[in-house]
């Protein structure tokens, strides 16, 4: 079984704009990572925020995990979709710890269980010493395997990354990759990732979709 599952998916800003993503469709098995290249403007980041329920298609339908959470007449809410996100700019929030970071999204399991789940992913990311500390006082690169281990807290059907590498600079970016890589698929973690680098895509990804102009798939 698919754990993304797209058809026919389309979307435009409003009636009048030709669409951005048009009949798009696409679909992932348990465990693969998809990286999503293409120029600005070319539906990227509109595509995650379409699988994550943050935006509403035109037409088309979106399977999760088997779940229909997206068609005509049903729109399961991002919350409820089981889908994890890493944003451009991490979004950790500033006033909590590490801890309390990966703990936001937590509260649906009992409390005993919600200690030895950070922990866990604070091992998986090799931060098991950080757990006190606040965002401002951790390096980009800590602040991003901060914000990895917060989405995969909660045992998403599938990650999506935005640009995860931008705001970081070349060295680090490519020790980081290989850190990704790494975590990903010992997490078994079912991942598309947006980025502009096609050399992020290689280091981790199992294959890539062009959108724009190219709109192929390999």
């Amino acid at each position: 079984m698919s754990i993304v599952d797209i058809q026919g998916l389309t979307f435009s800003f409003s009636r009048k704009e030709d669409p951005v993503i048009h009949d798009f469709s696409f679909s992932m098995e348990k465990g693969e990572i998809v990286g999503i290249l293409g120029p600005s403007g070319s539906g990227k980041s509109t595509l995650l925020r379409l699988i994550s329920g943050l935006e509403m298609p035109n037409k088309g339908t979106i399977h999760i995990a088997g779940t229909i959470v997206v068609s005509e007449g049903v729109f399961i809410q991002p919350e409820n979709r089981g889908v994890g996100m890493v944003f451009q700019d991490y979004a950790l929030f500033p006033h909590m710890t590490v801890k309390d970071n990966i703990l936001f999204g937590l509260s649906h399991l009992p409390r005993k269980q919600r200690k030895s789940r950070v922990d866990e992913m604070l091992e998986l990311v090799q931060m098991e010493n950080f757990g006190e500390r606040y965002p401002h006082e951790l390096s980009g690169g800590q602040q991003q395997r901060i914000a990895l281990a917060r989405a995969l807290a909660p045992k998403p059907n599938v990650l999506l990354m935005d640009e995860p590498f931008s705001n970081l600079d070349a060295n680090l970016k490519e020790s980081i990759r290989e850190e990704l890589g790494v975590i990903l698929n010992k997490a078994n973690m079912t991942c598309i990732m947006v980025t502009h680098d096609r050399n992020d895509v290689e280091a981790i990804c199992g294959r890539s979709i062009v959108l724009g102009k190219m709109s192929v798939v390999k």
